[in-house]
């Protein structure tokens, strides 16, 4: 049995009682960075083996793991934040064990993306999620594309590399495009800033960026 177990993006209290008992039952957590998983499941005084499981290392163990669920042990996966497979592993787990019938099961809970979104002011009835674009080779092709889509966007983007990309948004997609930039969600310095791709790219040049990062943009108009 594997379970996909959301974590909280910033507040522990963002976690779901279910959750809670699934991590209490399981016989392995597997988890991309121990240290941080650990602040997590301490507050919840939560003591089982922990696994890393993260993008560097995924390919190698994972029939490993396979190897375990067949031989009947119950695993959870859990991210530093959010939900797993949501631009963090677990999707090549989860396609291994339904081609080997275990079962799987994912909890609701914390996505970065959904209150960035509704938070937003955008609309919300289509949307399309393209979490972390492409830095280098494929960037431009995507950029193209993605200024024809007539539904509101979804990017997940590091604070080092935000300004450069609404920079970029602002080339291929025009300075006026309406977009909410969503910094550090449940978090005592959360910040939405909302406006015009000029306007929400003039306001992080003159500051340190810090933090996850959600960016929403308005789709073209029809």
């Amino acid at each position: 049995m594997l379970y996909l177990v959301p974590t909280p993006l910033g507040n522990l209290k963002d976690v779901t009682y279910r959750s809670i008992e699934v991590l209490q039952s399981v016989d392995l957590i597997l988890c991309e960075d121990t240290r941080t998983s650990s602040v997590f499941l301490n507050h919840y005084n939560i003591q089982k083996p922990l696994t890393p499981y993260h993008q560097h290392n995924e390919h190698k163990i994972l029939q490993h793991l396979v190897e375990q669920l067949l031989a009947g042990k119950k695993m959870a996966v859990i991210t530093d934040a959010g939900t797993p497979a949501i631009s963090d592993p677990a999707f090549l787990l989860v396609r291994e064990c339904v081609r080997n019938d275990i079962k799987v099961e994912c909890l609701p809970g914390a996505t970065a993306f959904v209150p960035a979104l509704v938070n937003s002011g955008l609309p919300t009835n289509r949307f399309c999620f393209e979490g972390f674009l492409p830095l280098k080779k494929g960037r431009q092709t995507a950029l193209k594309q993605l200024a024809e889509e007539e539904r509101t966007m979804i990017f997940y983007e590091s604070p080092m590399r935000l300004v450069k990309t609404l920079e970029d948004f602002i080339q291929y997609f025009g300075a006026d495009r309406q977009c909410c930039v969503s910094r550090e969600l449940t978090k005592m310095f959360e910040e939405n800033k909302r406006g015009s791709l000029q306007e929400v790219c003039d306001h992080f040049k003159q500051k340190t960026v810090k933090g996850e990062i959600v960016l929403i943009v308005a789709g073209k108009e029809e």
